[in-house]
């Protein structure tokens, strides 16, 4: 099959920015001295010059086999590109097999996983947006079954078909009654999975990504072990202290940015709130941002929960948006990332200009339309470029 590369089948308008760019480009209904939204302003992070300030925020997609992206992956991401999207941050990516949250997760823990991700950060380039992957360990939730089938918060015992396998945590705490107790990981385990960062991330520059974020909300193995509920160990990872709880963390930090070059940004995203009695606060959180900072982290991705099945939360438009402002406030070097039932350009054009965030990553919006920065574009009346093959489809009353 021939590669599609539609830079060599013809010139490109001078004019042209590619998807998702403000328009320079005359139009019948074009008006000028528009002041441009926030929203559509670049910013740069490290190497990435971002052409506006909506990204792809990692979803799970459930669709791999022993960890491999195929062409589901390269359709799905690559229509976020075509849609305008600045950087698309691919789904969590599992570093060790027994860290998948499913057998049907993502992976990027064999040299073989490379090849099929190039593919994808290649095509997202054509667009001129950006290829970044969550890298991520389930710890005591890995072993399920994908959310939407039956039986989804349900531990699968260890089976020679491969779907099922022995979990591990920092402590032998189960998640619910109905997942797997973890085997309490010992310091070779915890030594492994801390390479098994470095390892990822070493493929992750091998397959051209440009940014990658490391997974440690929603009650996944970095959670486990920063949260009080979830970690009682008695070592150097634990003692009941935040600083050896957080070991784990700055570990794998470390343990990346040994292979990852410090031109390309690196992110860490955190459950900045677990909501609920003796869990992790949002204190806790902007304490760990102000180290994080001093450690060549660039991004800081606020979400919140999923640690603790006692867990209350209040959920409503933006609802973790005041997380991520309190970690903006707090901190002088980070670029700060807010995410969670933002549903419209007004909201995030709002957020931006309140200056409680630097990156809105949107999940749920991209789902239900992959160009959702077109529409996006369309509600705070900006006029953007769309993919070159799709431009006729942004004007109105005319048929060019």
């Amino acid at each position: 099959m021939q590669e599609y590369k539609p830079t060599n089948l013809y010139t490109l308008p001078s004019a042209y920015k590619g998807p998702g760019v403000p328009s320079v480009i005359t139009t019948p209904d074009s008006s000028s001295n528009v002041e441009v939204p926030k929203t559509f302003t670049p910013i740069t992070i490290k190497n990435m010059t971002l052409k506006n300030r909506t990204v792809v925020s990692p979803m799970c997609m459930y669709s791999s086999e022993d960890g491999f992206m195929n062409d589901f992956h390269l359709g799905h991401y690559t229509s976020y590109a075509r849609g305008g999207a600045s950087l698309i941050v691919m789904e969590a990516a599992a570093t060790l097999a027994n860290g998948r949250i499913s057998y049907a997760d993502a992976g990027v823990y064999k040299d073989e996983h490379i090849a099929p991700m190039k593919r994808i950060t290649d095509n997202i380039h054509l667009y001129n947006s950006y290829a970044g992957i969550q890298l991520a360990h389930a710890g005591r939730k890995a072993s399920s079954n994908p959310p939407f089938l039956d039986n989804a918060r349900f531990s699968i015992p260890e089976s020679e078909d491969g779907k099922g396998w022995k979990t591990y945590g920092p402590s032998p705490i189960a998640f619910n009654e109905n997942m797997s107790v973890p085997i309490e990981m010992t310091l070779d385990d915890i030594r492994e999975a801390i390479d098994s960062f470095r390892l990822a991330a070493e493929r992750c520059e091998k397959a051209g990504f440009d940014f990658i974020e490391i997974h440690g909300a929603h009650g996944y193995l970095i959670n486990q072990f920063l949260s009080p509920t979830s970690n009682k160990r008695t070592d150097q990872y634990g003692c009941g202290s935040f600083e050896d709880r957080c070991r784990f963390l700055f570990d794998i930090v470390r343990a990346i940015r040994s292979v990852w070059p410090t031109e390309k940004a690196l992110g860490v995203r955190l459950s900045c709130e677990e909501w609920c009695e003796g869990g992790w606060t949002l204190d806790d959180t902007i304490r760990v941002a102000k180290i994080l900072e001093t450690m060549d982290v660039d991004v800081f991705d606020c979400s919140s929960g999923g640690n603790s099945m006692s867990q209350s939360i209040t959920i409503g438009p933006c609802y973790q948006v005041p997380l991520a402002h309190a970690v903006k406030k707090a901190t002088s070097k980070l670029f700060v990332a807010c995410v969670g039932l933002i549903n419209s350009g007004k909201e995030i054009e709002e957020i931006l200009q309140q200056d409680r965030a630097d990156l809105v990553f949107l999940a749920r919006p991209f789902l239900r339309n992959p160009h959702f920065t077109y529409q996006v574009a369309h509600e705070l009346q900006v006029k953007i470029d769309f993919n070159i093959h799709y431009n006729r489809g942004r004007f109105t009353n005319t048929a060019y």
